[in-house]
């Protein structure tokens, strides 16, 4: 039996596949719907595509027709990464036929609690902590990480129970397309600036942000990095939950935050910060906000040390890859923005030779010149944004400075220029698209390019 079934009947247009169209796509047809699905991928090409059909849910691949919403609609559930001005997207609005994404379907019938995270940096790994921590001496039910993480929320909504915990990271994408999302736990790790591009706006981007708490209540709590005074007044300004503050940088009597080398929630000792084993000021923070979560739901003390001991990191996040000859390698290739490259330097107190560049958005690079000047001792810089990542490090006083042509040239470049103890840090400040599909595959380069480098050297011995 699920929550709610507000699809039954219902005319719904699926607009774009990959992993989460495609289980949107399965799980309103379980529910009753009418469903049609539309790709851009051709159909003998599309596996997803050819599977729907045989369920019997109508499919129109090779491209997005024109006349698409010339059939009446009910709902139209969108790919998050498909702008608002894609043509389907803006005649089905101009109708005025609902636009939502994927998430909005499964948690509106999800029986489980739901824990939302979002923030500009940080989702991933927090979303990962958090159901570590749930999962930890367990007695019932199961905590489950969903939704941008890599596995669509749709695909486990109807298999939720009332005593299971749903983990769900949410990007701003998703969030737009969310009006009746409200998670019992709402977790925001930081705001920045990002994804302009797509929302048009600071303002747009904060508010899409804002949709994962405009509809709690105050049985319900929203977990937000006190550390930012725009961010906490964004909360204040729209959630009606709880307010739950984390910091890192003063202690709270009512929140979770670090004094003298501990972490304290609401005045008890929870554990100590040298617990943790991932490094890294924006890591701290990650920990606090799941702390946060931990204790809301009742985790003990010791179950969360164990998971601090225990959790290396995420993959692509600062991520650990190796350490050979001295020299230690870290892939942080989901530092698609400023920010993340400047958390991830200042986590390290070793010489870096930073491995930057990417997709050229026109941001100006140079906010990273302290952190260059502070942490890196060489920069190897590719992509479409080598030239400004040059003249940073040059602001900087950089005179190791190497352009190549992608990461896999980037590796050996920055170890003929290391030293025993000197990290070798992928972090490029930018996005990927300019050369790699996405950060995932520039970050799987960058692993078999120092394996390759490991596996020559010993070749050599």
């Amino acid at each position: 039996m699920v929550k709610e079934n507000f699809y039954q009947g219902k005319t719904v247009l699926v607009l774009g596949l990959a992993k989460s169209g495609y289980q949107a796509a399965k799980l309103l047809h379980t529910l009753g719907a009418e469903v049609t699905v539309n790709d851009a991928k051709e159909l003998k090409n599309n596996k997803d595509a050819q599977e729907l059909q045989i369920l019997g849910i109508k499919v129109i691949s090779g491209g997005h027709p024109a006349d698409l919403m010339e059939k009446s609609f009910d709902l139209v559930v969108k790919n998050p990464g498909i702008p608002y001005d894609n043509p389907v997207v803006f005649e089905a609005l101009k109708q005025k036929v609902p636009v939502i994404t994927e998430v909005e379907v499964a948690t509106s019938v999800m029986e489980s609690s739901i824990i939302g995270v979002t923030g500009t940096n940080g989702k991933t790994t927090t979303t990962s902590i958090i159901y570590e921590m749930l999962n930890q001496q367990r007695v019932s039910g199961t905590a489950y990480a969903l939704g941008n993480i890599g596995v669509p929320a749709s695909q486990m909504a109807l298999s939720l129970k009332p005593i299971d915990d749903a983990v769900i990271e949410l990007s701003s994408f998703q969030l737009m397309g969310t009006p009746t999302l409200k998670p019992n736990i709402a977790v925001l790790t930081n705001l920045y600036s990002a994804h302009l591009d797509y929302h048009g706006s600071q303002e747009a981007y904060e508010q899409a942000k804002m949709n994962i708490v405009i509809n709690q209540t105050s049985k319900d709590v929203t977990v937000y990095n006190k550390d930012q005074p725009h961010l906490e007044k964004l909360i204040k300004d729209n959630s009606k939950a709880q307010l739950l503050p984390f910091s890192r940088k003063e202690y709270l009597e009512n929140g979770t935050s670090v004094k003298e080398g501990q972490i304290y929630f609401k005045g008890e000792v929870v554990a100590k910060v040298s617990d943790i084993f991932i490094q890294g000021f924006h890591n701290l923070e990650n920990m606090l906000a799941a702390v946060s979560v931990a204790k809301l739901k009742g985790v003990s003390n010791e179950g969360i040390q164990a998971v601090m001991h225990q959790f290396h990191g995420v993959k692509h996040r600062t991520q650990f890859v190796g350490k050979h000859k001295g020299r230690i390698f870290y892939n942080d290739s989901k530092a698609t923005n400023i920010e993340a490259t400047e958390n991830a330097l200042a986590g390290f107190h070793q010489p870096v030779i930073l491995l930057a560049g990417g997709l050229d958005r026109g941001n100006s690079f140079d906010r990273l010149v302290p952190d260059f000047k502070k942490h890196v001792k060489a920069l190897i810089t590719f992509g479409q944004t080598a030239d400004l990542m040059v003249e940073v490090a040059q602001k900087a006083g950089i005179t190791q400075i190497k352009k190549v042509k992608d990461v896999t040239e980037a590796v050996p470049t920055a170890y003929a220029l290391s030293a025993k103890d000197d990290i070798i840090l992928l972090s490029p400040a930018a996005a990927s698209w300019d050369q790699y599909d996405n950060f995932e595959i520039r970050g799987d380069t960058f692993i078999a390019a120092v394996q390759d480098l490991i596996n020559a050297d010993q070749k050599n011995l």
